[in-house]
């Protein structure tokens, strides 16, 4: 074969691929968007007398983009400084610790916000079942798409942070961070970690997360530039 032809040939191989890669995120993004559209009708927009913003209102800007776990095979991993680390299973969660209602408003760095009503559990009742080790301080949370951030254990129990698996009255969606969000009121959204699958207890308070390592501010305090000062 001539070296036109080959040449020929790769353009046109890569040509195809694009094109199919473009369908592809065509046809993802429009179920992606059907899928949040159709909890538009049956999601609560009040509480209390207040307006509540719209699953719909979120703006999809995470890493690699939504995770798709299944409830029937999800397993969250508390481990680190404790006594005992241990796996439990997403109906474990539901059914063993109590549950907490938030009405809380995330503030995202680029700009747009959303206050949703917030249904899940503390994430202190579920550390200290593992044992909270003497030392410890920081509680890192990891999740399934590589996605990482740390919180300080005492703002954790001070502040009764959730881990949400309800947003205005539905489960969350997979594009909403099904099956645990972080709800981590008083801080930037890169806080408010999605499709969690890991908790650590930690002494390492220098920890840095994904944006936390690329110069966004360790506190992630919403007073606060979110970058990181020198």
């Amino acid at each position: 074969m001539s070296r036109p032809a080959t040449i020929t040939i790769l353009i046109f191989l890569v040509i195809v691929s694009a094109a199919v890669l473009f369908l592809f995120d065509i046809m993802f993004f429009k179920g992606a968007e059907e899928n949040i559209t159709s909890l538009t009708s049956i999601e609560v927009r009040e509480y209390q007398g207040d307006r509540l913003s719209s699953i719909a209102d979120f703006r999809e800007n995470s890493i690699r983009g939504p995770q798709y776990l299944e409830r029937e095979t999800y397993q969250l991993n508390v481990t680190g400084d404790v006594n005992t680390s241990f796996n439990i299973s997403y109906d474990e969660i539901l059914d063993k610790y109590r549950h907490y209602t938030k009405k809380v408003t995330l503030y995202c760095v680029e700009g747009w916000e959303v206050t949703i009503l917030w249904e899940g559990l503390l994430i202190s009742d579920i550390v200290e079942d593992a044992g909270v080790l003497p030392g410890a301080n920081t509680v890192i949370f990891y999740a399934s798409d590589g996605y990482s951030t740390s919180l300080p254990l005492d703002y954790v129990r001070e502040q009764n942070i959730i881990m949400a698996y309800q947003m205005n009255g539905v489960t969350l969606p997979p594009e909403r961070g099904f099956p645990f969000q972080l709800v981590a009121e008083d801080r930037w959204g890169y806080k408010w970690i999605k499709w969690i699958t890991r908790i650590e207890v930690s002494s390492d308070t220098s920890y840095k997360g994904y944006w936390e390592s690329r110069g966004y501010s360790q506190a992630g305090d919403l007073n606060r530039s979110f970058f990181r000062l020198n």
